[in-house]
């Protein structure tokens, strides 16, 4: 499974800038004398980035695995202060090596197409006095999983991390209720001002790396440092408009139907995620290890060999799933290019939620598989639109195998309910942490207080009439601050939107035709990003489109399906 070097030595450990840079120094001196020697080169060139990929995202996993440990902070923080910039600064010359060599032309135009216009991108982007900004950077980011994974509450003389006590917000007794979403909410508020401050910090960083780039904010330097080739800021833009227009609607009436169930006057903040029906929580397991056995099995009936490939995730120890004190909040598949076997980070305390987050996990620990036989780094470097685009199909598709987790029918409508209302809500959402985040970068200037009435405007916009939030009003203007995408990979989440669109076309072509619908999503994700993603949509017979049309389109299947749950 795991990819043998045939460049890096295999003994290998990175204790100071000398271990890498004798590679480095090679790449960048190396005589190339035709087309062959050119990819023998860029193939050792994907081996040092891989090495390197992997050696930082061991330090990452450690650390979000235990944020208390100071020793693995200190890892992570010496690779991101000490190694990233010495790579950085290679990069850009190995970049230019690349794109100046006069053999680039002989190689396979099609074949490397999407690889050279990344690296030309690249190229375009750095700038030296941006090294130490980005370093600045990664260690700053990192702060925002250290002070949300200290949050914790007492409840029952029982101290609990925030995740876990999320779990009484589905309790039928609605003062139980009451009190853990005041005690949630006021523990995050506690912390409201230090998380501003960090924000602040980024945003200044974040400006100035734009401007030395040659832009005149980050939004539009992030535009193109995320390699968006096949949509513009206008599409964004449009996908806010269009998500307000047909989304919200339907959000609206569910929250309705929800407020006539529990024959409440008034739908607070704490009733939200209650069953309609006042029925107990749903608990589709117990602990981590239930989960991962019941997802192999649920994966193995969609195909026998993605059960295989979460099998070898378990037995590698490739896996951290439960919740617990000090670990960092949120879930993650973290791609490892020379084990060639994926990582999976959760948080689960035994609910629904969780159940949907290692289905959506598992999703791209398959892509990670699918994709690992592509010859270079460059190819298996998704572009979100399509990462997310395998996590969120395999959620919805995965749902037809829920009575593994469900043998009662009754539960097994409810969790399919949850979760397709789910897919619905997150949509706003979505929409609003990327506006919001436009309007920030746009106003980089602004203070604490005006980012507050930016963040009341933007969410008024894509919030629900129905719920009510008087005496919340402090948490609901600071309810952006549990996302971790803004403080740690800023503009990456619309992705998550467009995805989402794409796996509720490849979820509608597998009701029609499995078989077929899992072959086009299979060849699909093998692609890796070797074509353009408008490509690597219709190889999986759907389309990249977000107009209000398609839009619409695609929320009324969900509402049909919603329909015959009910």
């Amino acid at each position: 499974m795991k990819i043998k070097r045939n460049f890096i030595s295999e003994d290998i450990k990175i204790k100071s800038k000398d271990d890498i840079l004798p590679y480095l120094k090679d790449l960048k001196e190396r005589t190339i004398n035709s087309a062959e020697e050119l990819l023998r080169w860029w193939t050792d060139k994907s081996e040092t980035e891989a090495f390197l990929e992997e050696d930082m995202a061991w330090r990452y996993i450690k650390m979000t695995c235990d944020t208390e440990n100071e020793h693995l902070a200190e890892q992570f923080n010496f690779f991101v202060s000490e190694i990233e910039p010495l790579v950085s600064e290679y990069s850009d010359l190995l970049d230019k090596k690349l794109i100046n060599c006069k053999f680039l032309n002989e190689l396979d135009h099609e074949k490397y197409h999407i690889a050279i216009k990344k690296v030309k991108r690249s190229i375009e982007l750095f700038r030296k006095e941006n090294i130490e900004i980005f370093s600045k950077l990664q260690q700053k980011e990192r702060e925002f999983g250290a002070i949300s994974g200290a949050m914790t509450v007492i409840y029952n003389n029982e101290e609990m991390t925030l995740q876990k006590a999320g779990n009484f917000l589905k309790d039928t007794d609605r003062t139980i209720r009451k009190e853990i979403f005041e005690l949630i909410q006021k523990r995050r508020f506690d912390d409201h001002d230090k998380l501003n401050n960090l924000l602040s910090e980024l945003i200044v960083l974040r400006h100035q790396a734009a401007k030395n780039a040659g832009f005149e904010n980050y939004r539009d330097y992030m535009h193109s440092a995320l390699n968006r080739f096949d949509y513009t800021i206008d599409d964004c833009i449009m996908f806010h408009n269009s998500v307000k227009e047909e989304v919200m609607p339907i959000i609206n009436e569910i929250y309705k139907i929800r407020k006539e169930k529990l024959n409440y006057t008034v739908l607070m903040p704490y009733d939200t995620s209650v069953d309609p029906d006042l029925e107990p929580a749903l608990k589709p397991f117990s602990d981590g290890k239930e989960l991962i056995d019941k997802a192999i099995q649920v994966f193995s009936k969609i195909r026998p060999q993605y059960g295989e490939y979460l099998k070898t995730m378990k037995d590698n120890s490739y896996l951290d799933l439960d919740s617990r004190k000090g670990k960092a909040p949120g879930g993650y598949n973290y791609p490892l290019y020379e084990s060639n076997i994926p990582f999976i980070f959760m948080n689960a305390t035994g609910n629904q939620r969780d159940l949907e987050t290692m289905m959506h996990e598992g999703g791209h620990a398959v892509h990670s598989f699918l994709s690992s036989n592509l010859e270079l780094l460059d190819f298996k470097s998704l572009p979100s639109e399509v990462a997310e685009l395998a996590s969120m199909s395999m959620e919805l598709i995965s749902s037809e195998f829920w009575n593994i987790f469900y043998s009662n029918e009754k539960d097994l409508k409810r969790a399919k309910r949850t979760h397709l209302e789910g897919v619905l809500s997150v949509l706003p959402w979505i929409a609003a942490i990327d506006k919001f985040q436009h309007q920030l970068y746009l106003n980089p200037n602004h203070n604490f207080e005006e980012r507050k009435m930016i963040w009341n405007s933007v969410a008024k916009e894509f919030d629900t009439h129905i719920v009510e939030w008087k005496g919340y009003e402090e948490y609901y203007s600071t309810a952006w601050q549990r996302q971790m995408h803004i403080f740690e990979v800023p503009f990456y989440y619309i992705e998550y939107g467009i995805a989402q669109l794409g796996a509720v076309a490849v979820w509608r072509n597998f009701k029609k035709n499995p078989t077929k619908a899992l072959d086009d999503y299979e060849n699909a994700l093998k692609l890796g990003y070797s074509v353009p993603i408008p490509e690597i949509y219709k190889t999986a017979d759907i389309e990249f489109n977000f107009s209000k049309e398609y839009i619409a389109e695609l929320m009324n299947f969900v509402k049909n399906e919603l329909d015959k749950l009910n």
